[in-house]
């Protein structure tokens, strides 16, 4: 069992920053392991987000001459605006169906191992972001190649993808701690994840749903970090700044509270594996 005890209501989310080296040495040996074996090894990473986004353009605006809804002149950009929506879903979708296994993947660091869980979840999320920055840069590239290029509202990604790394950190403690005394968790995750694929503005705006229904959607977590991602990158506007900020501060409140939660629960984690 992990020495770290529960008795702060802190620890779970304040000790996280002595741990900084050994969960960047552990995201480096997760992103490695992923492709040990292979020809191409690290390559991959960048190699899968091309050959992707070449189908997108192929399949939308080759075969079905795809139009964006309600566009306003950027058609020509269908493949990036679909892009830009589908690499901020696969990060946040990466995290949600792998959480629930996460501690149950690293039993011998719960039974054996002198070792801080609750670091996991950022060597989890830190994997996931190296994969994800790479996907952004094939987006900038064929942004600044073949659609209206980069403007300086790119620097905006910086803070907009720090809340939603944190927002992601709170939601794989809660989900991954679920999964350890809830096994149907997996199920579930795998469902909202599936779910969330058609529910989340990625093949579309918000602006294109019913007025009936876009509030609904404007609760999904993922619609502003697309919608955002959207706006900057591929139509090189600024996000919200009302809209940053309640991220921001939804993103602090979760990670605090899934913190606590995961801190809470954790010593009861040996006696159920």
């Amino acid at each position: 069992m992990s020495s770290i005890k529960p008795n702060s209501v802190t620890m779970g989310w304040l000790d996280i920053w002595p741990h900084r080296t050994l969960i960047i040495n552990l995201a480096k040996r997760e992103v490695l392991s992923r492709y040990r074996g292979s020809w191409l090894g690290v390559l991959w990473s960048i190699i899968n987000p091309v050959l992707l986004l070449l189908v997108y353009m192929f399949v939308f605006g080759v075969i079905f001459q795809a139009r964006w809804p309600q566009s306003t002149g950027v058609d020509e950009n269908f493949a990036a605006l679909l892009f830009s929506g589908l690499v901020v879903y696969i990060y946040f979708s990466e995290q949600l169906t792998s959480a629930p296994s996460l501690i149950l993947r690293h039993e011998n660091f719960v039974k054996k191992v002198v070792f801080p869980i609750n670091t996991l979840a950022w060597v989890s999320v830190l994997s996931s972001l190296f994969h994800f920055v790479l996907s952004l840069m094939v987006l900038f590239l064929f942004v600044a190649i073949w659609g209206n290029g980069l403007s300086l509202s790119v620097i905006a990604l910086i803070p907009l993808y720090f809340i939603f790394t944190v927002q992601l950190v709170a939601m794989v403690w809660f989900v991954s701690a679920l999964g350890v005394f809830i096994r149907d968790a997996v199920y579930i995750a795998s469902f909202l994840s599936t779910a969330l694929f058609f529910l989340s503005p990625i093949f579309y705006p918000i602006e294109a749903v019913p007025a009936s229904f876009a509030k609904v959607m404007q609760i999904n977590p993922l619609s502003f970090y697309i919608e955002s991602t959207r706006e900057i990158v591929v139509l090189g506007n600024w996000p919200s700044g009302n809209g940053m900020l309640i991220a921001g501060l939804v993103a602090i409140l979760s990670y605090i509270a899934a913190g606590v939660f995961f801190d809470r629960v954790k010593s009861g984690f040996a006696d159920v594996m």
